[in-house]
Order: structure tokens, then C-alpha cells, then sequence
């Protein structure tokens, strides 16, 4: 990976195999952690699913035997057109401890293929499959611990979602962390969001008010999201991800106040931004973000090229909060609620962010005005004595 990354910044390349194509950006500073973002696609939609999943992997393992051999992944998520049918397929591919943390959504790629990838890997790590499922990754003096494709039968999405949350906080508990203090980001994935995320909502909020996370505290990076998984009666599927070893000062939350509002004036519990300071670089974590104003209003209804030109602007002030800018973005996920706004939306991502590793993908957004939503994360260069090294 050192080949391929610059110092002190985000390197993006792009890279053509044969049926595939990877977009990558890698950051590397002197003496310390590389790290990398990848984004797999696959070029032939007219292949059957494991032909093109034959594909995407070929891409993948020519990287991670080349340039990326070095480099341990830490956490992949496998964007599907159909999940029921697809996910046995992808998971007699995945080989389990040595992918790091997997997470398959039901998300269809809008290119008009049926499968596409997004890995994080960061050289030179210790990665290990936890007894409690969730994935450790040690490097410096941290363990990030990743917790992906949680599901559960109970009756209802407030009720799996309750669930979820307890659960997660009680393995949080077990390897002496706190919900509170240790989880940097979530993602919820709901079916039919247009009417199970009220249930969501109330259940996350009545867990956090358990758990020390309130609107005078903070609360969690989160994306709210439509999504399917394979399990016909699991409405919610929830990934996170936490750090252990931070000292209080580490970790920091934004807000963009001229542009977006508080959540909780919503009756939502989650934080427009966070990002974590370690002693040789800053880590941004954008939270899903959409067409909003500071009064919580959706903004320019019905118009896609509006709505997303705003929400383009609304993470921009997110990350000129972290003194970051676009220049700064490993990865971008955008979520599209009509497929057949894809043309207009790559075509304006094209534009502006050519060479940033992204994928657009089919999901509802939580609001049905919300045509497009986003989230990305971004990695700047920072020397803090205080903090240890990456």
C-alpha cells in the first residue's frame, strides 16, 4: 500500500481489471498507519450474479495479493440487488476471520449491476473474530471493534431495534467499554422504512436515555437507512463500529448549526458528524445527511438536482467544522429513494467528485421528501502529542 499513498493526505486512484473497476483512495504519513478505502465495481450488468460476484473478487484478491498485501481488512459491506437469493451465494465466498467485519445489505447498485463493494483495510493491523461476533482490529494503542449484520425475530422494528441496541451495549459491556463513551458510528438498515422507522426512532431513543446519551450529553454517527437482509421476518439489521482506548478530549461532535438543526428538535437521537483526533491524523465520520435546513425542513421538494446540490452543501459545512474538506473524503455512499434519478445524480457526482471512491445505490431515504441522502468519511493530517498515534 505505501506505493500507492501520499503523505499526509488522500491519494485516489483508479483502477480498470478485467469485468470490474476499483476506485481507491489511500493515506499514509511517514513512520505510521496506512490506510485504505476501496470502492469494487463491476463494469458487465448483463452477467448472471456469480459471474459478476466472480468478478468483483478477482478484482479484489489481484489488489490484496499486489499492492494491498500488506494491508488487513477491517470491514467490507456487499451492496446486493437481492439479497434472499444472493446472500448464500456471496457468503460461501467469504472466508470467515481472515475478511474482517461483513456486512450484506440489500442496496442495489444503480449502475445496473447486482453487486458492488466497499472495504476499509488498514496495513499492518491485527485483526481476530471475537467470541461475541464482533470483528477486533489492534493497531497503536486502540482496538477498533466492528459489530456488523445484527438481526432478530421480534415482533416488530421497535421491538428489534430495542433488541439490537441492548444487546450491542451489553458486548460493549463485556469487553469493558460503554455506549456512550466507545461507539463512533452506527448504521440502522430498515425494511419498508416509510413505516417501520417510526419504531426505530422510539426505540433508539428510549435506549439512549438508558445509556447516558441524551441531547445535554451527545448522542452517536448514524445512518438511518432503507435496507433489506436475507432474513424474511428481520425488519432491521444494524451495524457499528467503536474504539477502545480513548482519552476524553479524543472524541468530537459537529453540528453545522447555519445549515442543519439539533436531531432531537425531530424527535431523533443522533449526531450530524463526529470525528475522532488521534495523535497523527483526525478521523471524520459524516452521519447520513440530506436535503435539510437549520429548522429541520426538507428542503426543495420534488427537485433532484436541487436536493442534492443542498446536501453536497450541508456536508461541506459538516466537514469545514473538522477543518476538513472534500479534498479530505476517502468514501462516499448515496442513497437514491427513485432509481430512475441515477443519470442526473451520477452525472453531478461525476462532475464534482470524480476521483473520490463512491457508490450510489437504491434505498429510501427515512423522510419520503428526501430524494437523496449521503455519508462519507474523511482523514486528515494532525500532530497531538496528547493523543497516542493511530
Amino acid at each position: 500500500m505505501r506505493r500507492i499513498s501520499k503523505v499526509g493526505m488522500s491519494n485516489r486512484q483508479f483502477i480498470a481489471f478485467d469485468k470490474a473497476y476499483v476506485e481507491l483512495s489511500s493515506f499514509q504519513i511517514e513512520g505510521g498507519v496506512s490506510e485504505c478505502h476501496l470502492m469494487v465495481h463491476v463494469t458487465d450488468a448483463m452477467l448472471p450474479f456469480t459471474a459478476q460476484l466472480d468478478a468483483l473478487f478477482a478484482a479484489y484478491d489481484t489488489l490484496q495479493k499486489g499492492v494491498l498485501k500488506d494491508a488487513q481488512p477491517a470491514f467490507k459491506r456487499y451492496f446486493l440487488s437481492d439479497a434472499a437469493n444472493q446472500a448464500s451465494l456471496l457468503q460461501e465466498k467469504i472466508v470467515e476471520g481472515s475478511d474482517g467485519a461483513v456486512s450484506i445489505v440489500q442496496q442495489a447498485p444503480l449502475n445496473g449491476t447486482k453487486v458492488a463493494l466497499w472495504c476499509y483495510l488498514i496495513e499492518g493491523a491485527i485483526g481476530r473474530m471475537c467470541s461475541d461476533g464482533m470483528y477486533e482490529v489492534q493497531h497503536g494503542g486502540y482496538r477498533d471493534l466492528w459489530s456488523m449484520g445484527n438481526l432478530n425475530r421480534a415482533a416488530n422494528s421497535e421491538s428489534q431495534t430495542r433488541l439490537l441496541f441492548d444487546d450491542y451495549a451489553q458486548k460493549l459491556n463485556e469487553q469493558g467499554l460503554k455506549l456512550a463513551a466507545n461507539c463512533i458510528r452506527t448504521w440502522l438498515f430498515v425494511k419498508d422504512i416509510d413505516h417501520n422507522y417510526a419504531g426505530v426512532v422510539r426505540a433508539r431513543n428510549q435506549v439512549f436515555q438508558t445509556q447516558n446519551l441524551t441531547s445535554d450529553t451527545h448522542f452517536i454517527a448514524s445512518t438511518g437507512i432503507g435496507g433489506g437482509n436475507p432474513q424474511l421476518d428481520s425488519l432491521v439489521q444494524f451495524d457499528a463500529f467503536a474504539v477502545d482506548g480513548l482519552k476524553p478530549g479524543q472524541v468530537h461532535y459537529l453540528y453545522a448549526p447555519t445549515h442543519l438543526n439539533p436531531t432531537y428538535e425531530y424527535g431523533v437521537s443522533f449526531e450530524r458528524g463526529t470525528y475522532v483526533d488521534y495523535g497523527d491524523r483526525r478521523k471524520v465520520y459524516i452521519s447520513g445527511t440530506a436535503s435539510i435546513n437549520n429548522k429541520g425542513e426538507i428542503m426543495y421538494a420534488g427537485d433532484i438536482r436541487k436536493q442534492a446540490a443542498r446536501m453536497i452543501e450541508n456536508v461541506e459545512m459538516l466537514l469545514k467544522e473538522a477543518d476538513c474538506t472534500y479534498d479530505d473524503v476517502d468514501q462516499m455512499v448515496i442513497y437514491l429513494r427513485d432509481p430512475a434519478d441515477y443519470l442526473v445524480v451520477r452525472d453531478i457526482f461525476q462532475q464534482r467528485f470524480s476521483s473520490i471512491p463512491k457508490v450510489i445505490v437504491n434505498a429510501y431515504v427515512c423522510r419520503p421528501g428526501w430524494l437523496i441522502e449521503m455519508e462519507c468519511m474523511a482523514t486528515k493530517l494532525l500532530s497531538n502529542p496528547s493523543f497516542a498515534k493511530f
